[in-house]
């Protein structure tokens, strides 16, 4: 037996695992680059028009720093601009991949039953990497292919798709390396998006401080991070293909750290051993309530900084960005697509904050899933064997998978009404305007955590379905104007219906009916998994 043996086998078990949620996210953000380059070959066909909307992006430090850098002028060039988080999010679904199929494996107890078989002691990791690398392979092909189908030149179309293929590889290694520091699941992707955080944090500062990608004295900021290599290989312009040898030998890095270690350690055991608790619980974790805040408070508040420092970038970049679009209606029609209305600026804000709405959701989705891992796991049915009732226990996770999307947003809304205030002298009048644009968005998020709630309540075993919905959304957002879709098709979405608030449309109708459509997915849930088995597998 070789230290390799069964990886194929259990290959073929992730793969038969995740034959719905790898080919949904695969496909998603495949057809995304394309639909870029089709919009941008509408709006911008001749080169002074798309000249003219470059003078007005990259010279805005913010907005450099939200979108990542730009180099030249062609649809390809702004295409890659565009499409620049397309290998953050690459990146975040390899990282949370490889979690689930290591150490979630290992936290519930599976693992230790297969090492038990035939099984080499780099099997688990290897499968984990080879499916997540396979499955970004796919999606650079697939990008590239969509690219060249669209018209752009296929040597700069093969390099975009391999910098965020080879992006996802490199964060599949983190969180292949993540999975071995700490004994939970929790904690491993805690470090994974840790580091997947600190790495857009450094792409941010330096890309905002290198004068848009053509040089300046943070730009080396950039080059440490492996989200800002995708970029720096420069396709479409003068193109670096070399440049992307740096995630393959950063993977290769970590990974030579990752193995040893993951032989090393016992069972079910990590490099960082658990803190151990106090010998008398506190007052706090007397009742559901209690537990289920120890268990959401940690990522709460991660989502919670991370929108805070989303909407100071938004909304530092607001008014420069109306600025700079007052005399390229081009682009003024662009901003409007998002979110639109009378002044330029506030067709930023209207529509960079509706893009918060389905991030924000994600959250309430992971909040109202948390229930079911704890089911699954194996630590709901002990509790639920005391005085504690079924409607009890599902609603403490419920409440954070409403309050969750609510503080989020709040927040995100209040750091873009601060900056946004700071930069047109009207903190007073600013503020309030973007709290309630921030908090318009809510009941769209309500909704999507009402179907996850649901899901785990009625069908368990379908709940990350969920994700797939979320996933619907986003497309029809980013693609059904795109594709001229009916109205109907884009009803489909919660987010549709969100008014556009800075726009003086304040309806309450939408935002009560999308409310009351919560509450009844969210009291479906409830009554349903009282009258189901528990555990279901």
């Amino acid at each position: 037996m070789t230290a390799l043996t069964g990886t194929r086998h259990l290959v073929r078990l992730i793969l038969r695992r995740d034959r719905v949620l790898l080919p949904v996210w695969i496909l998603l953000l495949a057809v995304l680059p394309a639909s870029y380059a089709s919009a941008y070959a509408e709006l911008y066909p001749t080169a002074a028009e798309r000249a003219a909307y470059l003078a007005g992006t990259a010279s805005n430090p913010s907005i450099v720093a939200l979108l990542g850098p730009v180099y030249g002028d062609s649809t390809g060039a702004l295409t890659v601009q565009r499409a620049g988080l397309l290998a953050l999010i690459a990146a975040l679904v390899s990282v949370l991949t490889v979690v689930r199929h290591t150490r979630t494996e290992e936290e519930a107890g599976r693992r230790e039953l297969l090492g038990a078989t035939v099984l080499g002691r780099y099997a688990g990791l290897t499968a984990a990497l080879l499916v997540t690398y396979a499955a970004n392979v796919l999606l650079g092909l697939l990008a590239a292919g969509g690219l060249v189908a669209a018209g752009l030149p296929g040597a700069g179309s093969v390099l975009f798709g391999a910098g965020v293929a080879l992006t996802g590889v490199a964060f599949a290694t983190v969180g292949g390396l993540a999975a071995q520091l700490t004994e939970g699941a929790g904690g491993a992707r805690g470090i994974g998006l840790g580091a997947l955080g600190l790495a857009f944090v450094l792409r941010l500062a330096g890309d905002a401080g290198g004068s848009g990608g053509t040089g300046g004295d943070a730009e080396w900021l950039s080059w440490l991070s492996p989200l800002g290599w995708a970029a720096r290989s420069r396709a479409y312009a003068d193109e670096r293909p070399w440049v992307l040898l740096l995630p393959v030998l950063f993977s290769a890095v970590v990974a030579l750290v990752a193995y040893p270690v993951s032989v090393r350690r016992d069972l079910g055991a990590g490099v960082f051993p658990s803190r151990l608790g106090p010998a008398a619980a506190a007052a706090g974790l007397a009742g559901p309530f209690g537990l289920a805040w120890r268990l959401h408070r940690t990522q709460l508040l991660g989502w919670t900084v991370g929108f805070g420092l989303l909407g100071l970038v938004l909304g530092g970049a607001a008014d420069a960005a109306g600025e700079a679009v007052r005399g390229n209606p081009q682009v003024a029609e662009i901003l409007s697509r998002l979110g639109g209305s009378s002044a330029l600026a506030e067709a930023y804000l209207g529509g960079t904050l509706s893009l918060t709405a389905p991030a924000a959701a994600g959250y309430g989705i992971q909040a109202a899933l948390r229930a079911r891992a704890e089911e699954t796991a194996g630590r709901a049915e002990p509790l639920l064997a005391t005085a504690v009732s079924r409607t009890r226990w599902l609603a403490a996770h419920l409440v954070f998978a409403l309050l969750g999307p609510a503080v989020v947003l709040s927040v995100a809304g209040l750091a873009t009404g601060l900056a946004y205030g700071l930069s047109v002298s009207d903190v007073g009048g600013e503020l309030p305007r973007l709290l309630g644009a921030g908090l318009a968005q809510v009941p769209a998020a309500w909704v999507l955590s009402g179907l996850a709630a649901l899901l785990v309540g009625w069908l368990p075993r379908f709940s990350a379905a969920a994700w797939a919905a979320l996933a619907g959304c986003l497309l029809l957002g980013q693609l059904g104007a795109v594709l001229g879709l009916d109205q109907w098709a884009l009803n489909v979405s919660p987010f549709t219906h969100t008014p556009q608030v800075l726009s003086g449309n304040w309806q309450v109708a939408p935002l009560a009916a999308l409310t009351a459509t919560a509450a009844a997915l969210l009291i479906a849930s409830v009554a349903t998994f009282r009258t189901r088995d528990i555990p279901t597998p």
